[in-house]
């Protein structure tokens, strides 16, 4: 008890809130808190000091960082560095990043930086020739060639091709050494012996067509026949093949994608097509539509495909995809399996409208089928790239991916799709755009193409960019929306009506993303520009974040300027409707009152769409406001 009162008495002597340490008596703590208190002190004093020197320091802007990325990308990315560059020039003028200097110094350092840029890719590309990327060197030389910058000395893109060709000769890759002599070709004429080269090869393997094409190259020179061509290569070529040597050139694809259940009910889910040989080594064409669940990252399930040479009680022989482009709905798959006849695909024909044409094909898993027709009409705008033959050759399900040739056994196109309630309504990819896409399948996997970002209109005045999508290269550069395309890297394209976006699209589709454009506007301006990636559909991105009044113009021609309304909802009015668009289409006309009540984007059976709610008063029905939906496919064929 009494222990007890001590304690309380000698605890309540002691300091408030301080508490002796234990072992130390109270002259040390005091001084060990003192201590404490100074350090502190001084902490904070550097503290203090530091952000002072840091709110002294000088700010440095968005141009100077972005001169620094020029600088660095100059020695590791001369392309990019050109692209950006442009941009620099495009947003800043003559904007000074760097204090020491005047802004009439500004401009001579970006031609500096631009100069370093070209003489690092001259390099980079001597570099590649010494190391044998044929592909890696031509790519360089069209990106150097766009900007005016001779390539005579470090190498031209026809001579670059051409060698690659022969590389791939010499391994024994047939088709890709034909296609690389044909473009080279195309480019520039090929000399006589290396036309004799691929012409020995071609008639070796018995490929009449391809022969025919080496044949006419030679030709072209002076006393082609006297300097040893073989009198029996012109009667092979002279001859013809036969429609039963044809149909052995041609096999069904089956897909087998396990049981399908639907209603509490399993059945078998197959997938039938066609497909050709372009290759003695096995190598097959035909439609990615058909092979898409073998390649599909969003497909989840059982895949298997096979082909038959014979009908049902023909062995399968199983098959594997090679390459595929989704943009033109072709792919390349291969069999081990040697074919008794391979067409062509150097010397095809671009058909007229009225010639007569024959479809082949397993309609319904009728194997050998042929069916005759005529060009029924060209230039239709059915795919992303390009545009597609119309034929009235009767094809049905099954016929996807077969070869439509001529009379003379020329491959005209691809089989790729009919309209089921109007039989004589039935479509191919022209045979051209085949060569021009097999290279990049021959190489492997997905075909990825250039883009820049914009959607076109056809116009009286020429290709009108109406919609530049947001970080893409176009945007990048700030290409104006409204203004013409006059040219394209250096040439003002020439089509006839309804095909200048196509000539556009093939101005750029065998070229590589990453090289150089450069696009002369109507409004003066001259923009050099890397193109990226094309995406698998152009405007998928642009539609989840764009604004809906922008994107009326791509999605359904409809060009806006904002009014001041009562409404709710935003009100616009039409300053221009797309001539063929769906706005056209609808009715709508320039000059109408518009608000815009809904936009959303949904997806079904593989296709991405995008629906728009309007309120509308047409001033062709007296003003009458009608409410209506747009609906819209986001795999635009107006784009580049």
């Amino acid at each position: 008890m009494g222990m007890s009162k001590k304690f309380r008495s000698s605890a309540a002597r002691r300091p408030t809130g301080l508490s002796r340490p234990t072992g130390l008596s109270r002259p040390i703590g005091l001084t060990l808190w003192f201590v404490i208190l100074l350090f502190i002190g001084l902490a904070s004093s550097c503290i203090s000091s530091a952000t002072a020197e840091k709110r002294l320091a000088p700010v440095r802007s968005t141009s100077e960082f972005r001169m620094q990325d020029i600088e660095r990308y100059a020695r590791e990315e001369p392309v990019k560095a050109i692209h950006l560059i442009g941009m620099y020039r495009t947003i800043y003028g003559t904007e000074n990043a760097h204090p020491e200097l005047s802004e009439s110094d500004m401009p001579a350092v970006l031609t500096a930086l631009e100069g370093t840029a070209v003489e690092n890719l001259k390099a980079a590309q001597s570099l590649a020739i010494t190391e044998k990327r044929w592909e890696d060197a031509a790519s360089m030389s069209r990106s150097l060639a766009v900007m005016g910058i001779a390539v005579e000395s470090t190498g031209a893109e026809p001579g670059l091709i051409l060698a690659q060709a022969r590389e791939q000769l010499t391994a024994g890759n047939d088709l890709a050494a034909f296609l690389g002599a044909v473009r080279a070709h195309a480019l520039k004429p090929l000399e006589f012996d290396d036309a004799r080269l691929f012409l020995d090869r071609a008639v070796e393997l018995k490929q009449r067509r391809t022969a025919a094409f080496f044949l006419t190259a030679a030709d072209t020179w002076h006393n082609g026949a006297s300097r040893g061509i073989p009198q029996s290569y012109r009667t092979f070529i002279a001859g013809q093949d036969s429609k039963s040597d044809m149909i052995k050139g041609v096999a069904t694809v089956l897909i087998d994608r396990g049981i399908k259940i639907e209603r509490g009910r399993g059945f078998s889910d197959k997938v039938l097509g066609s497909a050709f040989f372009v290759d003695a080594s096995g190598l097959l064409i035909t439609n990615y539509h058909v092979i898409a669940s073998e390649v599909d990252p969003t497909y989840e399930g059982y895949s298997r495909m096979t082909i038959r040479m014979g009908d049902s009680s023909s062995a399968r022989i199983p098959a594997k995809v090679v390459g595929w482009d989704k943009a033109m709905d072709l792919a390349l798959i291969k069999a081990e399996i040697r074919p008794e006849y391979v067409f062509s695909v150097v010397d095809r024909i671009n058909p007229q409208v009225g010639d007569a044409v024959l479809a082949i094909g397993s309609p319904g898993g009728l194997e050998k089928t042929v069916t005759q027709g005529i060009v029924s009409a060209l230039g239709r705008r059915f795919l992303q790239i390009g545009d597609v033959i119309q034929i009235d050759a009767s094809v049905n399900h099954g016929n996807s991916g077969g070869p439509v040739v001529d009379m003379e056994g020329r491959l005209v196109g691809i089989v790729f799709a009919g309209i089921e309630s109007y039989p004589g309504l039935n479509f191919a990819v022209p045979a051209e755009r085949l060569a021009a896409a097999l290279p990049t399948m021959i190489a492997g996997g997905k075909a990825v193409r250039p883009w820049l970002g914009l959607t076109i209109s056809e116009t009286a005045g020429g290709a009108e960019i109406i919609y530049v999508a947001p970080f893409t290269p176009a945007s990048e550069q700030q290409i104006p929306e409204g203004t013409l395309i006059k040219t394209i890297n250096g040439h003002a394209i020439q089509a006839s009506q309804g095909a200048l976006i196509p000539a556009l699209q093939d101005v750029l589709y065998s070229d590589r993303p990453g090289e150089l454009v450069v696009l002369e506007t109507s409004d003066g301006a001259r923009h050099i520009i890397m193109t990226a990636p094309r995406p698998d559909i152009p405007l998928a991105a642009a539609a989840k974040i764009d604004r809906r009044e922008r994107l009326a113009a791509p999605l359904y021609g409809l060009i806006l300027t904002p009014t001041v309304g009562n409404t709710v909802a935003a009100s616009y009015q039409i300053k221009k409707v797309v001539r063929g668009s769906i706005a056209d289409e609808a009715g709508l006309s320039e000059q109408d009152p518009i608000s815009i009540r809904g936009f959303r984007v949904e997806e079904e059976d593989g296709y991405s769409y995008a629906l728009m709610d309007i309120n509308v008063k047409k001033r062709r029905m007296g003003y009458l406001e009608t409410t209506m939906r747009l609906p819209a496919l986001l795999d635009l064929p107006d784009t580049l």
